[in-house]
């Protein structure tokens, strides 16, 4: 009797070890998709609320390692670039420039940001 208790246990534990629950927003790459929509939201709401002229060691301060960053040197003036996600575009689990905001620095303050400022460089 007690074989048969045995059995069906081991029976019915072998048919639920291949269940697996999914819970939470996995995208099809199997990356968890709320950490990106978490940033990409943090980020709108940071650039929404900068001024012209905040100094780029702020910016970072404030939004962290950007995903994308550019830079270049004509004369004494620097510029850069950083790129931070604040767009879905495309489902393949990467952040592209083109589901970024670029932010222009030009010798260490904020000069502009967008498609528009990025383009006048």
């Amino acid at each position: 009797m007690n074989y048969l208790k045995v059995l069906t246990v081991a029976t019915a534990m072998m048919a639920l070890s291949g269940c697996v629950v999914a819970i939470g927003g996995k995208d099809e790459n199997g990356s968890n998709n709320s950490s990106w929509k978490k940033a990409q939201k943090l980020n709108n709401q940071v650039i929404s609320q900068l001024n012209l002229g905040t100094a780029l060691d702020s910016v970072r301060g404030q939004l962290g390692t950007p995903d994308f960053s550019e830079s270049f040197r004509e004369g004494d003036n620097e510029t850069v670039v950083l790129f931070y996600r604040t767009h879905h575009q495309h489902s393949d689990g990467e952040t592209s420039k083109d589901e970024c905001t670029p932010l222009v620095f030009k010798n260490g303050v904020l000069s502009g940001w967008g498609d528009k400022a990025y383009r006048q460089l």
